[in-house]
């Protein structure tokens, strides 16, 4: 069974994280979405919450197109995170060049760690390469209108928590 990682820190997720699972969901027999703790960011939702949003979304995308996706908090080491659900490949959604830059030095440091896990990289779509949920979040902040960027349900869910 191939098992995919698809990590980050959903906050929240956004149409690009959408895009990337759900191709990203084809490639493997079971997708773990891991949702990073990652406290140093601040986050506006709770690791619960952004658990919570990304079960959702994936639920809807099980149903309508199949296969199988977990979603799996975690605070260690990404790589650590692989070994804990079995991974054999991190997914990983790039959408600019500094996006690689970043990406390429964790690769070779994960390569590094565990040499026997792979990592992949799928271009983000066209039409979802400007998409960030830092920017997404400072949108919604300034009462800007971001149903371009996420579901109606995570919307709501901001729009909710910004009030």
């Amino acid at each position: 069974m191939r098992v995919g990682l698809y990590p980050g820190t959903f906050d929240p997720i956004t149409l690009g994280h959408v895009d990337i699972i759900l191709r990203a969901v084809q490639l493997v027999d079971r997708l773990v979405i891991g949702v990073a703790i990652n406290r140093d960011k601040g986050p506006l939702f709770s690791l619960e919450e952004r658990v919570a949003m990304v079960e959702a979304e994936c639920a809807e995308i099980t149903a309508a197109r199949g296969g199988e996706i977990i979603v799996h908090p975690f605070e260690n080491l990404l790589i650590d995170c692989a070994r804990d659900v079995g991974a054999t490949v991190i997914l990983r959604g790039l959408r600019a060049v500094a996006d690689f830059e970043y990406e390429f030095q964790m690769v070779g440091m994960n390569r590094a760690l565990d040499s026997s896990i792979e990592t992949v990289f799928l271009m983000a779509d066209a039409r979802r390469q400007a998409i960030a949920s830092k920017l997404v979040k400072e949108i919604a902040r300034l009462g800007g209108d971001v149903s371009k960027f996420v579901t109606p349900a995570v919307e709501k869910a901001m729009r909710s928590r910004l009030r």
